[in-house]
This record gives C-alpha cells, structure tokens and sequence, in this order.
C-alpha cells in the first residue's frame, strides 16, 4: 500500500478517532508488553550474560510475536483462525516498533541496562503508548486502518 497525502479533510480533532485508536494502541501494547517484559525478566532471572543490545532485540522480537499471537485470539471471535492470523500479521508493524524502542529505551534510560523494577513498568508502558497512538490515529483517520 502506498502511503498518499493526508486528505484535505484529515484532522487531529476527532475525540471518536482517538478512542478508537487508545483502543487499539493499547491492544496492541498489552501483546507487545507480555513478550517484552518477559524476555527482560527471562534474562533478568537467569542472570545469562547477553549484552543489552542483544537483549532489547530479543525482547523486540518477542514483544511483536506476542502481540501477534494475543491479536489473532481476539480477532478469532470474529472469523476463521486462518483468517484472523493473516490480519494479525498485517498489522501495523511501524506502530509494534516504535512502542518496543520507547519502551525499551525508557528501561535503558532510567536502570541503565535491560532491567525490570515494578515500578518502571508503568512508565515503560506509557512511553510505549504515547509512540504508537498518534500513528494508529493518523493511520485510522487516513486509511481506516489501525493496529485492532
């Protein structure tokens, strides 16, 4: 799909268009989040000396598959198995990445490595958010597409 100029009537505005793509963002982060910080924890546990780089790939990686496993369950209910992991994997992979690099660069920032604390979850989870909704607005607004 070619990305096209915004439509004359495109606008930032729409409180619908928000909601939805919040909901869809959030779907989406909750996936990304189980793979993500299970992989940071995984290591964390294990005390396997990966650098954390390599780490943060891994926990990307994970982070999207989950997301994907979680999106093809929900959408599930809706069609085929079949049908609903064909869509899942069609999401929009721009959204999953620049939710893992925030929330990933927040771990990194704030501990200093691949590191989980309780109370950097929350924080994690916010930056991770706020990357990818503007773009499943845009992309909802524009195309009617998004994340969910």
């Amino acid at each position: 799909m070619a990305i096209t100029a915004q439509p004359a009537s495109f606008t930032w505005s729409c409180q619908h268009t928000w909601r939805s793509a919040s909901k869809n963002t959030l779907w989406c982060l909750a996936g990304c989040s189980i793979g993500d910080w299970g992989t940071i924890y995984f290591f964390q546990l294990t005390g396997i000396s990966w650098s954390t780089l390599a780490i943060m790939l891994m926990a990307i990686v994970n982070g999207i598959l989950t997301s994907i496993a979680l999106e093809t369950v929900i959408l599930a209910r809706q069609m085929t198995i079949a049908t609903a992991f064909k869509t899942a994997i069609g999401m929009s992979l721009i959204s999953m990445l620049s939710m893992e690099i925030a929330m990933n660069l927040v771990d990194v920032a704030i501990t200093g490595g691949a590191t989980l604390i309780w109370w950097i979850l929350p924080i994690m989870f916010a930056a991770g958010f706020m990357a990818a909704v503007p773009y499943n607005y845009w992309r909802l607004k524009a195309f009617g597409k998004a994340c969910h």
